[in-house]
């Protein structure tokens, strides 16, 4: 029996009432909860009337804040220290999603791993060392951990779209065409877009193009 925290969080089932023929999993960012995102769901079912959404909170409390949650500490905010906090979380998050691989029944082609800010990270990072491709990844105003050990330990390139505000005071828009660079340069596809005057945030441009990009992938 694994001694991994298990995850939970809000669900919204198929809007077709069927069972699900695609899952979506959304992860936030740091200090949030699973209400967060699960907010998007409605939008996204709009192209994906069969799909599961499940918003998980993530496995640790908030150590900056007496409320909320994280995927890891940014207390230390280096390089070294957010690449040791998504390799410490991905066990948990890798946990977490073959269980809902399995209570759906689905496998990884219909599966989506949405993230935003430190959601993201954790996306990206779990994502593409899967040995079984996902349908893709959506990433909101995040950015690319570990981009130097892709090379040599990527097991999947799944499609990707990234999106980041360039008005975000959290995350700088950098960080956008530096992932680029790093996803690109072990072949995968990746579809960004820079908004203007986002800050560190998701606006109705960012839904839109999850949405096609979803319709795409899993449609």
């Amino acid at each position: 029996m694994s001694d991994l925290p298990t995850l939970a969080g809000p669900v919204l089932a198929p809007a077709s009432g069927a069972a699900p023929k695609q899952l979506v999993l959304l992860l936030h960012g740091l200090g949030s909860d699973g209400n967060d995102l699960i907010g998007l769901a409605p939008h996204f079912q709009a192209v994906l009337p069969d799909a599961r959404f499940v918003s998980p909170n993530a496995p640790f409390g908030f150590d900056m804040a007496p409320v909320g949650y994280q995927w890891f500490s940014l207390q230390d905010s280096s390089p070294k220290a957010r690449l040791e906090g998504a390799m410490s979380a991905a066990p948990i998050l890798n946990k977490f999603i073959d269980d809902q691989l399995t209570e759906t029944g689905l496998s990884e082609d219909k599966l989506v791993l949405i993230g935003f800010s430190q959601g993201t990270m954790m996306s990206l990072y779990v994502g593409l060392r899967r040995e079984r491709q996902l349908a893709g990844i959506i990433g909101y105003s995040g950015m690319l951990v570990g981009a130097d050990l892709l090379a040599s330990e990527i097991k999947s390139r799944p499609p990707v779209l990234l999106t980041h505000g360039d008005a975000d005071p959290v995350l700088p828009v950098a960080a956008l065409p530096d992932a680029v660079h790093g996803l690109e340069s072990v072949g995968i596809d990746v579809e960004s877009h820079i908004r203007p005057g986002l800050p560190h945030g998701i606006d109705e441009e960012c839904i839109r193009l999850g949405q096609n990009f979803l319709g795409r992938v899993l449609g």
